[in-house]
């Protein structure tokens, strides 16, 4: 069993996007310092000021990371899905967790030492550069979504979702896009800042306007051109 499970991890290293263009030496000493681990489905993976001492990659599942406000909501930042990586603040400076981590359904995980990590970024500036488009794209979207909360009305903001969505997850299908997801109502809500009625009023709405179809594990947009 050991031996299928470092096989198994050496065939993901070489398979990510992350770690393209590094060689197989390279990728053997980063195996001997990553463990895999399995989260079940709502799980944690770390709170708010943990101080994990690895960087984790989504090897299967989906996982989310989230913050709870002052009043104790629950605010989701981002959803992350196979071969992305999160728990690398301590790049920013920061010692210890100021979100968490939670496993949304049953989820495995790439954990590398910390240490280990900050070695690649070293000897491979393109890896650094890869973390800093990284952490651009999510700056980007949190301030485009800072700005949705501050401009836009709670069904703008439901379907600057929808549409994010299909851009990151769809799939064409003729002149529709597909979009295959695990996302309950609630979770929309937490993620545009609105209420779980609010995201089943909007859903509907669309798909009385004919502009959706969507079940519990799918959303098909007919037109996106035309999704407002």
């Amino acid at each position: 069993m050991h031996g299928t499970i470092q096989k198994d991890t050496l065939w993901y290293l070489q398979n990510i996007d992350f770690f393209k263009d590094i060689d197989i030496d390279t990728l053997k000493r980063i195996k001997k310092k990553t463990t895999m681990k399995n989260y079940k489905k709502n799980s944690f993976i770390y709170f708010p000021d943990d101080t994990p001492n690895q960087v984790f990659f989504v090897k299967m599942g989906r996982v989310k990371i989230g913050s709870y406000s002052n009043d104790g909501k629950e605010i989701i930042k981002t959803i992350l899905e196979n071969g992305e990586v999160f728990g690398e603040q301590f790049f920013l400076g920061n010692e210890r967790m100021d979100n968490y981590a939670q496993a949304m359904q049953f989820s495995c995980l790439l954990l590398i030492e910390r240490e280990e990590f900050q070695k690649i970024m070293e000897q491979y500036n393109f890896m650094a550069l890869r973390m800093v488009k990284i952490f651009g794209r999510r700056l980007q979207k949190l301030e485009r979504k800072f700005e949705s909360l501050i401009f836009k009305d709670a069904r703008s903001r439901i379907v600057d979702f929808i549409k994010d969505m299909a851009n990151e997850m769809g799939k064409p299908v003729g002149y529709e896009t597909l979009i295959m997801h695990s996302l309950t109502h609630l979770d929309i809500a937490r993620m545009t800042a609105t209420s779980r009625q609010t995201v089943t009023t909007v859903l509907n709405d669309l798909k009385e306007n004919n502009l959706i179809y969507f079940d519990r594990k799918r959303i098909l947009i007919r037109d996106l051109a035309k999704l407002t």
